[in-house]
C-alpha cells in the first residue's frame, strides 16, 4: 500500500461509516417539522421564499417518494463528505496516520455533523459548503492552481441556494485574502448563480431580512441569546473536542499561509454574536480546524488522550441521533433535534377527526401545517 493510500484510509473509513451510521437511523421515529415544511414548500416551487433560497425544497420535492431514508440520503452523504475532507485536510496539512484519525472521527463525533446528517435541512447545504471552501483555501494556500478560487464561486454560488449565509462566509475569506483576483472572481461566480434568489427576495420586499430580525430577537425554536452564543458554539462542536479544534486555531493563526481560515471564523463569530445570529452559521469551519489541530494534539499529549477524548464525544449518539426506543427517551428529546419528529402523525390525526371536510384549519406553526398537509 502506497504512502497516499493509507493515509485515506483513515478519512475513507471515517467517512463510509458515518454514512452507513446515519443511513441505518433514517427512518427512526418520523419527520422533522423542517423537512415537513420543506416537502410543502417543494409542492409550490419558486425561486425562493420568505425564509430561504429554493435549493433544500427542491431536494425534498424529487425525494418526496414517502421514504424517510431516501430524503435524508443527500444530508448522509453531505455528512460522510465532511468527515472526508477534514481527514484530507489533516493530511495535507501534514498529519500522521493517527492524528489523521482523530481529525476524522472527531468531525464524525461532532454534535453538527450527526444532527445536520440526520435530517434534511438548509443547515446540511451550509455546513457541506463552508467546509468544501476550507478545503478549497487549504489547497490553494499550498500552491494548488489559482483557477481553484472559479470553484470556491461555484461552490459558493450553489451553497448560497441552499443558505444565503455562506455569502457571509465567501466575503470573510476573500476580506482577509492574499491577492484580490481570485476571491474577486468566486464572488462575481457565486452572485451570478445567487442572483435568481436575490432578485426574488428585492420583488417581494426583502422579507428574509424580517426573519433574520426574529431570529435575533429569539423568534426561532434554535435561537439563543447572544450571552449563550459561545457556550452553544462549543458544544455544538463538541465540548470534549475542544482541545483539537482549539489547537488547530492557534496553529493556524500562526501559519501565514492557513491565516485567512481562522481570521475569516473569527470575524463571523464576531459578527453573528453582534447582529444575534446562530452559532451553526460557522460549524462548517469545525473540520478544517480539528484537521489543523489533530497533529499538534498527539504531539503535546501522550497517545492515549486523543482516544479518550473521542471516546468521551460518543454519548452525541443519544444526544442527536434516534439511537433510543421511543417510549424510553425522555428529557434527551429536550436537547434532541429528533424530538421534533414525534407525534406528527397522531397529530394529524386528531384534527382529521374532529374538522368536517372543507373547514380551513388555521396552525399554531409550519410544522402544524405541514404535517397536516403531508
Amino acid at each position: 500500500m502506497t504512502t497516499k493510500a493509507a493515509f485515506a484510509r483513515p478519512a475513507s473509513i471515517a467517512a463510509g461509516l458515518t454514512f452507513l451510521l446515519l443511513v441505518a437511523t433514517a427512518s427512526r421515529y418520523g419527520y422533522h417539522r423542517d423537512e415537513l415544511y420543506f416537502l410543502a414548500a417543494g409542492r409550490h416551487l419558486d425561486w425562493g421564499y420568505p425564509d430561504q433560497p429554493p435549493l433544500v425544497p427542491l431536494l425534498a420535492r424529487g425525494l418526496d417518494t414517502g421514504s424517510l431514508t431516501l430524503l435524508r440520503v443527500p444530508s448522509a452523504l453531505s455528512a460522510a463528505l465532511v468527515v472526508f475532507m477534514a481527514g484530507l485536510m489533516a493530511r495535507r496539512l501534514g498529519a500522521s496516520t493517527y492524528a489523521e484519525w482523530v481529525a476524522s472521527i472527531g468531525t464524525a463525533l461532532s454534535g453538527l455533523v450527526l444532527a445536520t446528517g440526520h435530517l434534511l435541512s438548509t443547515s446540511t447545504v451550509l455546513i457541506l459548503g463552508t467546509t468544501t471552501l476550507t478545503f478549497l483555501v487549504v489547497l490553494l494556500s499550498q500552491g494548488a492552481n489559482p483557477r481553484l478560487w472559479l470553484l470556491a464561486g461555484l461552490v459558493g454560488g450553489l451553497t448560497f441556494q441552499g443558505h444565503v449565509l455562506v455569502g457571509f462566509v465567501l466575503l470573510a475569506i476573500a476580506l482577509v485574502s492574499r491577492g484580490r483576483r481570485g476571491p474577486v472572481a468566486a464572488g462575481f461566480i457565486a452572485l451570478t448563480i445567487g442572483a435568481s434568489y436575490l432578485i426574488w427576495q428585492a420583488t417581494h420586499g426583502w422579507p428574509q431580512l424580517e426573519v433574520a430580525a426574529d431570529i435575533a430577537e429569539g423568534g426561532s425554536a434554535t435561537s439563543v441569546s447572544r450571552s449563550l452564543f459561545l457556550v452553544t458554539l462549543v458544544l455544538q462542536l463538541g465540548l470534549w473536542l475542544t482541545p483539537v479544534w482549539v489547537l488547530g486555531l492557534w496553529r493556524s493563526i500562526r501559519d501565514r499561509t492557513l491565516r485567512p481560515l481562522p481570521a475569516a471564523f473569527l470575524i463571523l463569530v464576531a459578527l453573528f454574536l453582534v447582529i444575534g445570529g446562530k452559532p451553526y452559521y460557522v460549524d462548517g469551519f469545525l473540520p478544517f480546524l480539528m484537521a489543523a489541530g489533530a497533529q499538534p494534539l498527539v504531539d503535546a499529549v501522550a497517545r492515549w488522550v486523543p482516544a479518550a477524548l473521542l471516546a468521551a464525544s460518543a454519548p452525541a449518539f443519544v444526544f442527536t441521533l434516534p439511537v433510543l426506543p421511543v417510549d424510553s427517551v425522555g428529557p434527551v428529546l429536550a436537547i434532541n433535534p429528533a424530538g421534533e419528529t414525534i407525534g406528527w402523525p397522531s397529530f394529524a390525526d386528531q384534527v382529521e377527526h374532529v374538522v368536517a371536510p372543507g373547514q380551513v384549519v388555521i396552525t399554531a406553526n409550519y410544522g402544524q401545517a405541514g404535517a397536516l398537509q403531508r
